[in-house]
Formats: structure tokens, C-alpha cells, sequence
């Protein structure tokens, strides 16, 4: 069902889109990945191909149309045609809505949201072509407020709305959309060095597999929103 079927992950170098990216290609899939850092794509690139050849790394950068518009360019050029779209790429400030800049607002919000939409605005005439799959990684805090949330509760409140709105605008094209909104998942997210300590966490490989378990679905159904939490609450 997976086999010839192109992927595009955004925010792919490590953490969740890593997790995502080695899965599928683990299960067939070609995968083309993004980052911003040209070295963080680079080291990337080389660890994903010890799981598979069918990989492609660029430098784009989510908030900027043109570059995402680029990206989607080189993965015709690499494959030949684009199936599964993951807009995974974010960012997270944690503060005090009186301490929180104009600037880490902006940024928050150009990269979760802007960017999710950048990146189907991009890929979305290629979608119509394979009837293919779009798949936001919100958040938990897409549905939960916290203290010193305010952007990123405003960002990922905003990519559900966004991706629930535009799955009832693309099923016509049969074109599905989930959002997957997970709760705490070990990575480098906002500092964090994952080790031992978040071994309770979901794991960016658990990513992966929800990732394929939707996409390998009857095509007659559609899981639009999914809550991803660890099964026991941290110690």
C-alpha cells in the first residue's frame, strides 16, 4: 500500500520529524525532510540513509512561501511526484504574556501556524494529483491553556482550526487531513536533552508508527483529530 509513495516532513532533523521520517522509510516509504540548518539537515540525511537510500534532505525554512514552494520542486525532481505531506516543524517560548516579545510571538506564530499553512499552500496541487494525505503535529496545547502559554497555546490552538477547517476543504479532491496533538514526547524540544528521565515519555518513533498506522487506513475513513498522550503521567 506505502510502496512509491513520497513523503515530505517538515522540522525533520530530529525529534518528531526524525522519528517520522525513519519509520516510514523503515516501512517503505521515500522520505524528503527539512530543516533550516543546512549541518542539522546534512547529519541528518546521512543517519536516515543507514535506513533506507530513498532519502532527500533541504534547507527550506516553513515561514517563507518561496522556499517551501523550492522544497516542494526538488522533491518532483528527486521523485517524481508527492503522496504524504507532515508539517511537524515548530517552535516553543515559554512566558509570561508581560515578558513575552513581539519578536518570540511572531516567531512562534509564523513557524507553528504561518508555516503549516505555507507548507500546504505549497504541496497541495500535488496533493490533488495523488489524492494524498496532510498531517499537521499540533499539540495537546492545542486544546489546553497553561501559564506562560500564550503564543504557543495561540499557535497550536490555531493549527488545529486551521487543519480541521482545510480537511473539510480538501476531502472534495480526496485529499485527507489529520492533526495529531500529542502530549509529552522526548526530545530536544525547548532545551530538553532527552535520556533515562523521559523514558515515560511518548518517543519520536511512537510518532512514527501513529503516522503509519493512519496513513495504512481503509481509505474510507478519516481519523481528522487525534489526542497522543503518554499512557502514565510523568514521575
Amino acid at each position: 500500500m506505502l510502496e512509491n509513495k513520497v513523503a515530505y516532513i517538515t522540522g525533520g532533523t530530529k525529534g518528531i520529524g526524525f522519528g517520522i521520517a525513519k519509520i516510514l522509510l523503515e516501512n517503505g516509504v521515500s522520505v524528503a525532510f527539512s530543516g533550516r540548518k543546512r549541518d542539522d539537515v546534512e547529519k541528518a540525511e546521512q543517519e536516515l540513509k543507514s535506513y533506507s537510500e530513498n532519502v532527500l534532505g533541504i534547507v527550506s525554512d516553513v515561514r517563507n512561501l518561496e522556499s517551501e514552494e523550492e522544497a516542494v520542486k526538488y522533491i518532483k525532481e528527486k521523485f517524481g511526484r508527492l503522496d504524504f505531506v507532515i508539517a511537524n516543524a515548530g517552535l516553543g517560548i515559554f512566558k509570561s504574556v508581560d515578558q513575552l516579545s513581539s519578536e518570540e510571538w511572531n516567531d512562534m506564530i509564523e513557524t507553528n501556524l504561518t508555516g503549516a499553512f505555507y507548507t500546504l499552500k505549497a504541496s497541495v496541487e500535488e496533493l490533488k494529483k495523488t489524492e494524498g494525505y496532510y498531517i499537521t503535529v499540533s499539540s495537546l496545547a492545542g486544546a489546553n491553556f497553561f501559564e506562560n502559554g500564550t503564543g504557543y497555546n495561540a499557535s497550536k490552538f490555531g493549527v488545529v482550526g486551521f487543519t480541521q477547517a482545510a480537511m473539510i476543504d480538501l476531502r472534495k479532491y480526496n485529499i485527507k487531513t489529520t492533526v495529531i496533538m500529542p502530549g509529552s514526547v522526548a526530545t530536544n524540544f525547548n532545551g530538553n536533552i532527552p535520556s533515562e528521565k523521559d523514558s515515560w515519555k511518548i518517543q519520536p518513533e511512537d510518532m512514527g508508527n501513529l503516522v503509519l498506522d493512519i496513513l495504512k487506513m481503509n481509505p474510507r475513513v478519516l481519523p481528522s483529530k487525534i489526542e497522543f498522550r503518554a499512557s502514565q503521567p510523568g514521575k
